[in-house]
């Protein structure tokens, strides 16, 4: 039986793609059951939009100015809690942002087959 499975999904601005990428590929992410394939992640391209404010010391643009900025989508697996939580602590270590966008579902097997 195949350990729980995650989603992890995050943004980034194209400046800190790759770092971040292979921060959580290093602690596991990526990986599929049966060692077949590694570093498997998706991206797209998009905008972001933020207003900081005085409380921010944003890495982007200037409190209390409304900011529209591209980020990269990114999704990848992670098999197993600890992959999953050594995964968003490598990303906090290497992401630009002071508040980083960061999803974690789990995913549910429906049909037995432990791919998700």
């Amino acid at each position: 039986m195949v350990p729980t499975q995650y989603k992890l999904v995050f943004r980034v601005p194209p400046s800190h793609l790759e770092p971040c990428k292979q921060a959580v590929f290093a602690a596991g992410a990526g990986a599929y059951p049966g060692g077949m394939y590694d570093q498997v992640c998706f991206e797209v391209l998009g905008m972001d939009q933020f207003r900081p404010t005085d409380k921010s010391k944003p890495f982007l643009g200037k409190p209390g100015q409304l900011e529209r900025v591209a980020e990269y989508r990114v999704e990848t697996l992670c098999v197993g809690e600890d992959v999953m939580r050594n995964s968003v602590k490598a990303l906090r270590k290497v992401h630009p942002y002071e508040q980083i966008v960061i999803e974690v579902v789990q995913l549910v097997d429906i049909d037995g087959s432990d791919f998700y």
